[in-house]
């Protein structure tokens, strides 16, 4: 077992809305993402503390980047999120781990800070049912 950091992403894809994978690790600068599970709190009055069942799993990401229109890459990728409803697979993969889940794409939002940058966020969530897990 060794520690690593979190450099060195093999793979960060996104499909477009046309179900075209594109490889978006030269365009997002940082992202987030979560597999967390539902719980139902089922603690009666004869317990004194609380207990819970497990129920459904579920995945987000958040993924923040640079504008880029090249072909293929973020805003090419994302730029009809406000008016698809494409279902689109997320990819990634590091250290020879790879999560994939079936997604949708909730905003595509642009800011244009006083700075200059031009700069986006992404956030998409599971739309299948299909349970997240590592591979």
């Amino acid at each position: 077992m060794s520690k690593e950091s979190g450099l060195g992403w093999t793979t960060l894809t996104v499909d477009n809305s046309a179900g075209q994978a594109n490889d978006l690790r030269s365009d997002v600068t940082n992202f987030d993402f979560a597999i967390p599970r539902n719980v139902q709190e089922v603690t009666g009055v004869d317990k004194s503390a609380m207990e819970r069942l497990l129920l459904l799993a579920d995945f987000s990401i958040n993924l923040n980047g640079v504008f880029d229109d090249g072909a293929d890459l973020a805003h090419v990728t994302f730029k009809d999120v406000g008016s698809t409803s494409a279902t689109r697979t997320v990819a990634l993969g590091v250290s020879g781990q790879t999560l994939s889940n079936e997604c949708i794409a909730t905003d595509y939002n642009l800011t244009r800070a006083d700075d200059g940058s031009l700069t986006w966020t992404v956030p998409l969530v599971l739309s299948n049912g299909t349970v997240p897990g590592w591979s």
